[in-house]
């Protein structure tokens, strides 16, 4: 089965190449993925696939039947671009003004295509269905919750996803086991003090000065309060306030997030910050609103999935191009909102170029893949979703 996989994916890869470059040159934002949906489900019913469009309001749901066993197998691409005008001198770089796939989310896509191609051709079912799920709004960490309100993980028992990764080079797949991800919350705070003139501040109570105490004050007790071993990641990413050059604000907003890999220091978070917080204000006299706003979870990698991953990269690619990551990132994931219903994995596809000195990150306007990643994606995954079959049943949670 495994020649008859990388012979259906040589076939298909030229193709794959024109689905990746047409949603390159077609981005679009969250939760507006309209014709990309649309693409994305005209290529899956001309594979045979059973299609439903408009679930998680712009994601696309379709199912390759089983024969039998009652277990359900999850694919999850994301299809979302971002607001960023690209640098790159593609001939097909993006046509729409100020967006771009600069996380990867086109190739996500691709390798979920190609993924569906390479099971609708082998010619035989395999023992039970695999669901694809093309999701919207990862970038808004929306996405995987709405398409999990519409259903989607209903009767499923595992889950497979992944993520291009351009400080990995090409080909080469990136496994964890354990945490892959951060959690990542969402924190407001909002200082309330009195305003006056500039030239008078002991008349008034300012809330500029007091706020940047706050951010200060809690970017210095996550040094000497909270263990080192347990990393927490607090960014004040937006700051509002004030009126005027002269006069002495009363009311400032400050927006950022909170990021962190261990449950119970995540817990906490919320009634430490406050009580940071609190102890700067009320000497001045100033008041003070916090709103905390759990996200998403962190990606934990079940240890079987993970296992089978690596071991499909081993048969598939080679040794070579497995490499094991030894720390999380303390980025965010939606795919781990998906890990509260089914056991499941993520594993990096590395989109690196390894004759360039400089591969732009993530989200950067210059960020580009080596399109000969997207064939490995699709081997990895293609063949580890034929591997899981042989994996001893599991019963969905609940």
């Amino acid at each position: 089965m495994l020649s008859q996989i990388k012979s259906i994916v040589e076939a298909i890869s030229p193709r794959l190449i024109e689905i990746r470059r047409h949603l390159h040159s077609h981005p679009e934002l969250s939760g507006q993925e309209y014709k990309t949906a649309a693409y994305v489900a005209g290529v899956l019913s001309s594979c045979g696939l059973r299609v439903q469009e408009l679930v998680g309001k712009t994601g696309v749901v379709a199912e390759l039947p089983g024969n039998g066993d009652p277990r359900i197998l999850a694919i999850r691409a994301d299809m979302d671009a971002l607001p960023i005008a690209e640098r790159v001198n593609l001939p097909f770089a993006s046509n729409q003004s100020g967006m771009m796939h600069a996380c990867g989310h086109d190739v996500h896509t691709t390798v979920g295509l190609g993924t569906a191609m390479v099971l609708a051709q082998l010619g035989l079912p395999l023992p039970g269905t695999t669901r694809f799920l093309f999701q919207p709004a990862e970038e808004t960490a929306q996405g995987a919750r709405w398409m999990i309100e519409d259903g989607v993980m209903a009767g499923v028992a595992a889950i497979l996803g992944l993520h291009a990764y351009p400080t990995v080079p090409a080909r080469t797949i990136g496994i964890r086991y354990g945490a892959l991800t951060a959690a990542a919350d969402d924190l407001e705070i909002i200082i309330v003090g009195e305003s006056g003139h500039g030239a008078r501040p002991h008349e008034a109570i300012d809330a500029i000065w007091i706020a940047s105490q706050v951010i200060t004050t809690l970017q210095q007790a996550i040094s000497r309060t909270q263990n080192p071993l347990h990393p927490i990641v607090l960014t004040i990413g937006q700051i509002q306030g004030g009126r005027a050059p002269n006069v002495i604000a009363d009311t400032v907003k400050l927006l950022g997030t909170v990021r962190s890999l261990h449950p119970d220091t995540r817990n906490h978070l919320p009634q430490w910050i406050e009580s940071i917080i609190a102890g700067v204000c009320q000497p001045y006299g100033a008041k003070y609103e916090i709103n905390y706003r759990r996200g998403v979870p962190s990606v934990l990698n079940d240890p079987t999935l993970t296992e089978l991953t690596a071991r499909c990269v081993s048969e598939v690619l080679g040794n070579e191009y497995l490499q094991i990551i030894h720390e999380p990132s303390l980025g965010a994931e939606d795919f781990s909102l998906y890990l509260e219903h089914a056991p499941g994995t993520m594993f990096r596809l590395g989109v690196g170029f390894t004759d360039r000195a400089i591969n732009y990150p993530l989200h950067h306007p210059k960020f580009e893949v080596d399109e000969s990643a997207i064939a490995a994606g699709v081997l990895t995954m293609a063949y580890a979703s034929y591997r899981y079959w042989q994996l001893a049943p599991q019963a969905p949670s609940s």
